[in-house]
């Protein structure tokens, strides 16, 4: 995977748009052009604006310092892999999914994180299970609401660093490939102040991560899986903007 030092920082940019940075012409191969622009799509916020985010194939290619070639050969490998979608005459968008199919992804990661989480509860070093408190110590309910971006990047972390404990490379990859819609749709919830979604997400995962310290496999599991069912719920009651016309 492409270093995050060739993605252009977050914090600088509209985070609803694609930012990459050139490439060395000595690294300009088509699998580190389809690696840059699939891991600057996962770091979109693709759910922050009204329409979907299109992409400029020509302006991608500047940026990396390419020719549109492999930036088009990149973006059809996307495309075949549901991350974007071309349009005839329109452009090239990347997919957002509706309401019923977020959940659906909220419940297929809720089965998947549960039994990564209790699967990492026999596997994890003691050390390994320590580090989590280096992403969720530094956040009480106001320092989490006050640092919401900061805070969004860390339970990202979080929840990564939970499924790779498991030490399962299945479960790690079919969780890596529902991570671009619910990296979006974490970070949208968390902004939701008025509605504490962030207050529940700092004390579930210090339930979470003792549960983890004291080796109990059936209520990490349970904890970490009611953690996502209640990201589910908070979608379906406060997520008008799932119903938004597509492209």
């Amino acid at each position: 995977m492409q270093s995050l030092d060739n993605i252009t920082d977050s914090n600088a940019k509209d985070a609803s748009e694609v930012h990459v940075m050139p490439l060395g012409a000595t690294r300009v191969l088509k699998e580190q052009v389809y690696s840059v622009l699939r891991e600057a799509i996962s770091n979109m916020d693709i759910y922050s604006t009204p329409k979907p985010p299109r992409l400029d194939e020509r302006r991608l290619a500047d940026e990396l310092g390419v020719s549109r070639t492999p930036v088009r050969e990149a973006l059809s490998r996307l495309e075949q892999e549901g991350f974007v979608r071309n349009i005839p005459r329109r452009g090239t968008f990347v997919v957002r999914k509706n309401k019923r199919e977020v959940l659906e992804i909220v419940y297929a990661m809720a089965a998947l994180e549960g039994m990564a989480a209790r699967l990492a509860s026999e596997r994890a070093s003691d050390a390994e299970i320590a580090a989590l408190h280096d992403l969720i110590d530094p956040y009480d309910d106001e320092e989490a609401r006050t640092h919401i971006n900061e805070y969004s990047d860390s339970n990202v972390e979080f929840h990564q660093q939970l499924i790779g404990l498991s030490r399962c490379d299945l479960i790690i990859s079919m969780a890596g490939s529902l991570s671009l819609h619910m990296r979006a749709i974490r970070a949208e919830a968390l902004k939701d102040l008025e509605h504490h979604r962030s207050d529940q997400s700092v004390a579930d995962h210090r339930r979470i991560v003792e549960a983890l310290e004291a080796r109990d496999a059936d209520k990490v599991e349970t904890l970490v899986r009611e953690h996502a069912l209640s990201l589910g719920k908070h979608i379906e009651e406060y997520a008008p903007y799932l119903d938004a016309e597509e492209a």
